[in-house]
């Protein structure tokens, strides 16, 4: 709506691409940028006058110099793409200069009832708040509100004119640097408002020519007929004018120099290095020029630097070293011409991490073999005891593995968390860098850690890696040890347990046909499966021996536990029951007809029930009676009456099939007596057994009529 108001009130409308970034503006606000781009994009003939193509064109505002670009910062070099750099140039921002003409006002016709005031407020003294936001042509504005909110004023933002010397130089205009530094009035030394020197504004655009001016003086020296010691000590003299000048810092902590080799100017470089620079002063992320010229990638750069004294195994943020920089870029060169300065491939950051290690995290073969070559210890450990070979395998470098495993790298090293390599692969999923690590890695040595890599692998899924390891004939059954099983609320112990929990059929189907045993879980992986309504699940663990009728120690039944989560699935229900699922026990209640005591529905009351009655479990009539379950409880008690004889319905089962009315034919059906059909079915069953019945030489008919599969005895 507001952009569509400035559209007819102004002569000029906010373009769509712009008006996500003044979605916090109010309709006032957005008028008043609406006028402002009219008043700069239109062609007035004067100030009362409508603009036209062919008026002569009026502009209130001047294109500005774009200012110099500031790169992203990170202070977590292990972190960051090795292909990028890895911390910011340090540009300057764009208030170290004044880059912009002054603003050449205009005087406009305000088609608006509420314009602002021509003159900004002065902010010294205005009563408000002071708001700057850029528009999506990437102008600054800035914005007065009064303190209850109202716009009072919306321009652009003042923009400084440029000083001439360092105008001069941003175009390279060497004469008029020359003339200037000649001028008794300049003074080199006078910084712009962030500390930004003439000699950093020279580094900055790479002007080499105007960079030597600056620093010759008012003399410039003939230096190619000097040797390498003369031309020091010219340079040191040259400079006692204006001492400490070529290594002044700005704000943010950088020398000249330093602003060079961030910028990659190679010339401008050479000339601070020529006039004494100090190539080891860093800036306040304690990053030298030489780590700078590392993170460029730049050889040249680094020779320079390095022909120059520059040291060579200073720390820099975080601990890092130049090596350590160039090994990440993978440039075997500055790694070559950094050892043979005196690097120590030894060091490690604040996080114990080595240059190989930093080469294995990021998957840089070449600078691997290289730091091998030249004696890196192949095992060292960072701080939290991880090694290369772990960190290639945790990363998916399988071609770091498969180097680091051919130079007799140590797969048996666990981190601090106890895990080894195969571990972390498994875990990740790296079905090749774990057939890598099978035969490197001693199953004792596994067994320790208490955890089997099968474990990792069914907990995320892996099931490649499942398949790899069961064939490398890993134990199916191994269990957690006692202290990673409490890490986990449900206790669980076993691959197969996370397998069904992450309903993972493949998974499951792949553990059973390898011998998994479904029982050795304090909460059975068959309950998980039917709380999750997997009937399939469900079938596999039945068929591979999974114990049905199983209690759960901490919460205790007189009937099977898991009828407790089966029993809103009524063909599973009855899919148990058919397969040893006992019916009986359902029926034995303590208080017969007796008046049963009130339901506990909460925690609390359950637990003052389980103290008064320690020995007994929960019973099946308290069960069917939660709100969750006993709006099933007719249909539930009409199929346990087709696995049990002669049997009495408690007080409270009665109560719920006489609260509905088609529930009445129920309680004829459990009545006495029972058919002397199903007493018999009952009898064969138990003496059979449910599993073996199939295999009797007796009609389909009646082998459907004792698998309960319905149908009438005259079929046989």
């Amino acid at each position: 709506m507001a952009a569509a108001s400035i559209s007819r009130s102004g002569s000029a409308a906010l373009g769509f691409e712009d008006y996500s970034l003044y979605s916090n503006l109010s309709e006032d606000e957005l008028l008043q940028l609406a006028i402002e781009r009219s008043l700069t994009d239109a062609n007035c003939s004067n100030a009362n006058a409508t603009c036209n193509a062919t008026d002569n064109p009026t502009s209130n505002t001047a294109t500005a110099l774009t200012p110099p670009h500031q790169p992203d910062r990170s202070l977590n070099p292990a972190a960051r793409d090795a292909n990028q750099p890895r911390y910011s140039s340090h540009n300057p921002p764009a208030n170290y200069t004044s880059h912009n003409p002054p603003v050449a006002q205009t005087t406009a016709h305000y088609s608006s009832p509420n314009p602002p005031s021509e003159k900004p407020p002065d902010p010294k003294t205005f009563d408000g708040t002071v708001s700057r936001f850029m528009t999506g042509s990437g102008k600054r504005m800035v914005a007065y509100r009064r303190v209850d909110g109202t716009l009072v004023h919306i321009a652009p933002e003042p923009e400084e004119e440029e000083e001439p010397l360092f105008r001069a130089i941003s175009v390279g205009d060497a004469s008029r640097v020359k003339a200037l530094v000649m001028s008794p009035g300049t003074n080199l030394m006078l910084p712009s408002k962030p500390g930004w020197l003439a000699i950093h504004q020279a580094a900055w655009y790479g002007q080499d020519t105007c960079l030597r001016v600056l620093l010759s003086g008012r003399n410039t020296p003939r230096q190619r007929h000097h040797s390498p010691e003369q031309r020091r000590h010219l340079s040191v003299s040259l400079c006692s004018a204006q001492p400490g000048m070529i290594n002044k810092r700005t704000e943010r902590g950088e020398s000249a120099l330093l602003v060079g080799v961030s910028k990659d100017q190679l010339r401008c470089v050479q000339v601070l290095l020529e006039y004494g620079a100090d190539p080891d002063i860093t800036n306040y992320e304690r990053e030298t020029p030489l780590y700078k010229a590392c993170e460029r990638n730049s050889a040249a750069m680094v020779a320079v630097l390095l022909n120059h004294g520059a040291a060579v195994n200073t720390h820099c943020i975080q601990g890092w070293t130049a090596l350590q920089e160039a090994v990440v870029r993978n440039n075997v060169e500055i790694c070559e011409m950094l050892l043979k300065a005196g690097a120590k491939h030894s060091l490690t950051n604040m996080y114990g991490i080595s240059p190989l290690f930093s080469a294995a995290q990021t998957g840089q073969a070449t600078t691997l073999r290289f730091l091998l070559k030249h004696g890196a210890d192949i095992n060292s450990q960072a701080a939290d005891g991880a090694t290369a070979l772990y960190e290639a395998a945790k990363n998916g470098h399988e071609e770091i593995v498969k180097l680091l495993l051919s130079q007799n790298a140590d797969a048996n090293k666990p981190g601090k968390t106890g895990l080894l390599p195969l571990h972390i692969a498994a875990q990740r999923g790296s079905d090749i860098i774990v057939s890598l690590l099978i035969s490197a890695t001693s199953k004792a040595r596994i067994r320790r850690t208490g955890i089997s890599p099968l474990h990792m692998a069914a907990e995320r899924n892996r099931d490649e890696v499942l398949e790899a390891l069961i064939e490398a004939g890993f134990d199916v059954n191994a269990q957690l040890s006692e202290e990673r099983s409490k890490l986990y609320e449900d206790r669980r112990s076993t691959a197969l347990y996370f397998s069904v929990i992450n309903n993972n059929i493949d998974a499951v189907r792949m553990l059973l046909t390898a011998g998994a045993d479904p029982n050795l879980d304090a909460f059975k992986p068959l309950m998980v499966a039917a709380r999750l309504g997997c009937i399939q699940t469900v079938t596999l663990l039945v068929e591979h021996g999974a114990d049905i009728n199983a209690s759960i120690p901490t919460h205790p039944t007189t009937f099977p536990a898991i009828y407790m989560f089966s029993m809103k699935y009524l063909t599973m229900f009855k899919y148990l029951l058919d397969h040893g699922g006992h019916a009986l026990s359902c029926f034995g209640c303590v208080y017969g007809n007796k008046p049963h005591p009130p339901i506990k529905t909460t925690r609390s009351e359950r637990d003052d029930l389980t103290e008064t009655l320690p020995r007994r479990g929960v019973q099946f009539c308290e069960m069917i009676s939660a709100p969750s379950i006993c709006r099933w409880a007719g249909p539930i008690i009409d199929i346990l009456l087709d696995y049990v004889g002669h049997v009495t319905l408690c007080s409270r089962l009665m109560e719920h099939l006489d609260s509905y009315s088609d529930w009445s034919v129920i309680k004829e059906k459990a009545a006495p007596p029972r058919p002397l059909m199903q007493l018999c079915r009952l009898q064969i069953l138990q003496l059979v057994g449910s599993r073996r019945v199939k295999k009797l030489t007796l009609p389909g008919g009646l082998i459907r009529f004792l698998q309960h599969q319905g149908g009438s005895l005259d079929d046989c």
